[in-house]
């Protein structure tokens, strides 16, 4: 199995024009919170502690677990990510202003052609024609230059 450090340095050899950077700090998380919302959509008839169980909280328990084989601490502010938009799910379900599937098909539609774009000007393939893993890596890639940031190692 890959350490973390290998799946970043791959993952970051197809990441290296500026554009292509920018449009991926808005498009990953966009596109990790559409599939959240996505599948939060799709309740299950299970309540624990009052709150009802959706297909969102079992597959992240599976993604934090995946993170955090990979790395001891990156595993936290990708949990507090998802953590935040199983939070913001739960507003736009509140708010009632638009479905909130409909909203995550729109975002995922619009940040996919982002990251296509963005690859387009950067001259290389995404990672996850590669390797399908690297879908998981691009907010560990991500949150590991906040970590770098803050000075907390991964």
């Amino acid at each position: 199995m890959k350490t973390i450090h290998q799946w970043l340095s791959e993952y970051g050899e197809s990441h290296q024009d500026h554009t292509n950077k920018t449009i991926h700090w808005i498009c990953v998380p966009a596109i990790f919170f559409s599939i959240t919302g996505l599948l939060y959509s799709i309740k299950l008839p299970v309540t624990m502690a009052g709150i009802q169980l959706n297909v969102a909280m079992l597959i992240l328990a599976l993604v934090i677990i995946y993170y955090f084989i990979l790395s001891k601490t990156l595993w936290i502010g990708l949990f507090l990510f998802a953590v935040f938009c199983l939070g913001l799910c739960q507003w736009v379900e509140q708010a009632n202003f638009i479905e909130l599937w409909l909203l995550c098909i729109i975002i995922f539609v619009v940040a996919w052609i982002g990251q296509f774009y963005g690859h387009h000007v950067e001259g290389k393939k995404p990672s996850f024609f590669k390797d399908i893993q690297f879908l998981l890596i691009g907010p560990a890639w991500l949150m590991s230059f906040i970590y770098k940031k803050l000075g907390i190692g991964i």
